[in-house]
């Protein structure tokens, strides 16, 4: 066991199997403030944490572009705003509650209640190499991106106030205990159950929680699936993809072999879900489009993301063809089933982690990796291996987590339901609504506005044309 903690391309079975498998410093008999810091993974994952970062803005622009020009700010805030209320709750008890000392659900809320036993020159159990505040920085991004990917899936259909007071309980009923069960040493951990940086922590609780919210927040008057700005989309997608470099590359918590594997199987299933989503597109459509494009990109990355630094690059190549498939089809059949998922965030993130989640007891390396003596080509020795029995138990936790996600979420948001109300009014401008805020006063389509209350909502609902 400690010749497997010492070893920096394997941070992430210390991560998720310390208590089983003795991973923990205290366990090998070492002080914390006695174990050196690697100066090359701690730079590295201080820019991983700034990438991981990144990634929200770019999900704002990303759906923003996706959305009509009059909940653009909505959106926007959507996202942004959890960069505040999630970090919040991350520092004073959310890391914790993942990483705390297991209390069956999930951590100790007191083991590192707000930043206790946390300090910038000694290491956490789960992340020797690097400092323990990095750590939590750095998980802290996952924290605070998942609930913001759900938004995708309720615009133009939630309120901003209890936005706030749902990404606070989201947090410590959905994503806290997953995050824990498998990342922080818990049930799932111990069984053998291996998400390498989110597939089922972050995509699989995002996209099913974004599926039941639909139960509550119904469908829109007036539904299209018609972008107001391409541009964004792009933007948003460069950003993202950008960002994933850290999303999945960090979760090495290390430089090394990992490291470059996750990057690299990042990008190839990305680059090939891209590519196969414009070509279904140009076929179906008669023209190839930039937004389909953006999706499919999405699409391979997210899929690819439980899998990243467990699998060789042949492996991503064929998840990157599983994504495109899978979500392509599942965006299809949410449109035929009338579901009102406005960004396809079930079909993308949730059914993309799920089947990554899932594959990967299909794809990870042989048996011959888990030994005492390695291949070459194993890209993360001593950690999960494909096998049938691997398979079962990746296909029973991901589809307790989709249920789980469902459920709870349904419960969370008809309780809130009752005592502050999630749908706004049904005025058609949201961003002015919500915010007092509209993201044009002018467009190509639109007479310029010099008062933004020239084009507020009137007695019957609908903003007057100017036109």
């Amino acid at each position: 066991s400690s010749r497997l903690c010492a070893r920096a391309a394997w941070p992430r079975f210390c991560l998720s199997s310390s208590v089983s498998k003795g991973c923990a410093p205290q366990r090998l008999g070492l002080p914390m403030a006695a174990m050196a810091f690697d100066s090359a993974s701690t730079a590295y994952m201080l820019v991983c944490t700034a990438l991981v970062q990144l990634m929200t803005p770019g999900l704002a622009f990303f759906y923003a572009g996706l959305v009509s020009d009059m909940s653009v700010l909505t959106m926007m805030m959507q996202s942004f705003v959890s960069m505040g209320v999630a970090s919040i709750v991350w520092y004073i008890v959310g890391f914790s509650l993942c990483f705390g000392e297991s209390g069956g659900i999930m951590g100790s809320p007191a083991t590192y209640v707000a930043m206790r036993n946390v300090n910038v020159n000694e290491s956490l159990p789960f992340s020797d190499g690097i400092p323990g505040l990095l750590f939590v920085a750095y998980q802290g991004m996952f924290a605070v991106i998942t609930p913001a990917l759900m938004t995708g899936a309720f615009a133009d259909r939630f309120r901003f106030k209890p936005y706030l007071l749902f990404i606070v309980l989201w947090l410590i009923a959905v994503y806290a205990p997953w995050c824990h069960w498998i990342w922080g040493g818990g049930f799932l951990a111990e069984w053998g159950v291996w998400d390498f940086a989110g597939g089922i922590v972050v995509h699989v609780t995002a996209g099913f929680s974004a599926l039941a919210s639909l139960v509550i927040v119904g469908r829109r008057s007036d539904a299209q699936d018609l972008p107001h700005n391409v541009p964004y989309v792009a933007l948003g997608t460069a950003l993202l993809w950008f960002g994933w470099f850290g999303f999945n590359g960090g979760s090495a918590l290390a430089t090394g072999s990992t490291a470059v594997a996750a990057a690299v199987n990042s990008e190839i299933a990305g680059s090939v879900a891209l590519f196969l989503w414009l070509i279904i597109d140009w076929i179906r459509n008669g023209r190839p489009g930039l937004v389909g494009l953006c999706v499919g990109a999405i699409a391979g990355l997210a899929t690819v993301t439980p899998c990243a630094g467990f699998i060789q690059p042949w492996a991503a190549f064929i998840l990157g063809i599983v994504a495109c498939v899978v979500c392509y089809a599942c965006c299809e059949l949410r449109k035929m089933l009338k579901f009102d998922d406005a960004l396809d965030v079930w079909g993308v993130h949730g059914m993309g982690g799920f089947f990554g989640s899932v594959l990967l007891g299909v794809l990870a390396d042989p048996t011959d990796c888990a030994g005492d003596s390695p291949p070459m080509y194993c890209v993360n020795p001593g950690t999960v291996t494909r096998s049938g029995e691997q398979l079962g138990k990746q296909v029973v936790a991901t589809c307790f987590c989709a249920a789980y996600s469902f459920v709870v979420t349904v419960v969370l948001l008809k309780a809130m339901d009752l005592v502050i109300p999630i749908n706004p009014a049904g005025g058609a401008h949201l961003d002015l609504e919500e915010h007092g805020e509209a993201a044009y006063n002018h467009t190509p389509v639109k007479g310029y506005v010099p008062d933004p209350e020239a084009i507020a909502p009137k007695g019957n609902g609908v903003a007057e044309s100017t036109i």
